[in-house]
């Protein structure tokens, strides 16, 4: 496939994302802007859920959704506070919801509050909205515990699972985003798959692309079950289908 078509395939798919700490309303304003771009649109743009309003309004009538997050990024055991977050955003005008499962309950075998967390925010996140449920891969680390953290999050009710928040030193990587794949295979629910951080470069979107691909199936990744979290890849997809940008060789990829 060339590159203008792998660079609009991963730009539809996007979840164009700011979460940086000292994020704008101008900022949001931008990043709204840049989402309803004519070569794609986005498939959402994640925020922060105080930006939810601003950004509902300003993509109010276009195909792009609202994503933000909750229980972010230290996933933490309060399901009372964390509902309390939820119903806030999808008041505010939340589309998707992506919850930060609490990680550190799967890791050490406590699986009923991870359990507990992902079903009360099932509850809530209702009427053709979305859930999509963060692992952290790379806190948790090992294989064992990637796969039962999918499984746990598919059967609880997620839409998605997603790898990474994007705060923590390992964040997206094919390893874990391959054992995810093969989890929702596995279940033979219609889950998708969000790989997170540190995509920067139409490489980095291909080796999610091709991973769904061989395991999913060619016709499997559309933005309904395949979504790629970053910022920073925008712009190049931008400059690869308008031709601003080489091509990258073959050994790039």
């Amino acid at each position: 496939m060339p590159d203008v078509e792998i660079a609009t395939r991963a730009l539809r798919s996007l979840d164009l994302t700011d979460l940086t700490d000292n994020c704008t309303d101008s900022a949001i304003d931008v990043l709204c802007g840049k989402a309803m771009d004519p070569h794609g649109p986005v498939a959402a743009v994640c925020i922060w859920p105080q930006f939810v309003r601003q950004a509902a309004d300003a993509l109010k009538g276009s195909a792009v959704r609202v994503a933000t997050v909750v229980n972010f990024p230290a996933g933490r055991e309060d399901v009372a506070r964390v509902c309390d977050d939820v119903g806030e955003a999808l008041a505010d005008g939340a589309n998707e919801i992506d919850l930060v499962l609490p990680y550190n309950a799967v890791r050490r075998g406590d699986l009923a509050v991870a359990i507990a967390m992902v079903e009360a925010v099932r509850e809530k996140v209702d009427q053709g909205r979305l859930l999509k449920v963060i692992l952290e891969t790379g806190e948790l680390v090992e294989p064992a515990l990637i796969e039962k953290a999918s499984r746990l999050a598919i059967l609880a009710g997620a839409d998605f699972i997603k790898t990474s928040t994007g705060k923590t030193p390992v964040s997206a990587t094919a390893d874990a985003a391959e054992i995810m794949l093969n989890a929702i295979k596995a279940s033979g629910q219609p889950v998708g798959l969000k790989p997170s951080g540190g995509i920067r470069t139409l490489a980095d979107a291909k080796i999610y692309l091709d991973l769904a691909d061989r395991i999913m199936g060619p016709d499997w990744a559309t933005p309904k079950t395949f979504r790629i979290g970053a910022s920073s890849i925008y712009d190049a997809l931008i400059a690869i289908i308008e031709g601003r940008a080489e091509t990258m060789p073959a050994g790039a990829y």
